[in-house]
């Protein structure tokens, strides 16, 4: 395994992880009081474990943080909330639908990098105690859920759903 093009890819995935829970926590906090509020709760709160299980895989295979990476996805983050969507200010069933669609990017992502830890995961015995298959099988289990809720956002943002 080459070790420094390993720490790059997993740098590049943690950063997309910190976006991702900082977008999901966004949206969750958004949505406080509508249907969207339990699916979204549940989204973040499983972001934000799975952020930490990369942590840890990066700590077992000796990858060091790239605080720089972190941040500018942290940041991109937030510049993102400045997107146009619809409204003067304030948040717009058109966000949410927004929202959504990157989450799900997201998660695919993180599924295609548990299924790439996979491949290497029984030559490298750092690895030992991972459950790279539940976490994979997890991620398509939030696409599924990201995707529903998309739908239903897209319904309610463009006129063939309830307001939420």
């Amino acid at each position: 395994m080459d070790g420094r093009l390993i720490a790059i890819y997993l740098n590049d995935h943690l950063a997309g992880s910190t976006g991702g829970v900082e977008l999901a926590r966004r949206a969750l906090g958004a949505n406080r009081g509508t249907p969207f509020e339990a699916p979204l709760e549940r989204l973040a709160a499983e972001l934000d474990e799975d952020r930490a299980t990369l942590v840890d895989v990066m700590g077992r295979l000796g990858v060091a943080r790239d605080p720089l990476k972190v941040w500018a996805a942290w940041a991109a983050e937030k510049l993102g909330r400045a997107k146009l969507n619809g409204r003067i200010a304030g948040y717009s069933p058109y966000s949410r639908v927004l929202e959504l669609e990157v989450l799900g990017l997201g998660v695919e992502g993180k599924r295609a990098l548990w299924r790439a830890l996979e491949r290497i995961a029984g030559e490298d015995a750092r690895l030992t105690g991972v459950d790279l298959p539940a976490l994979a099988r997890r991620a398509e289990a939030q696409r599924r859920l990201v995707e529903r809720e998309r739908l239903r956002a897209a319904d309610i943002a463009f006129g063939a759903g309830e307001p939420g």
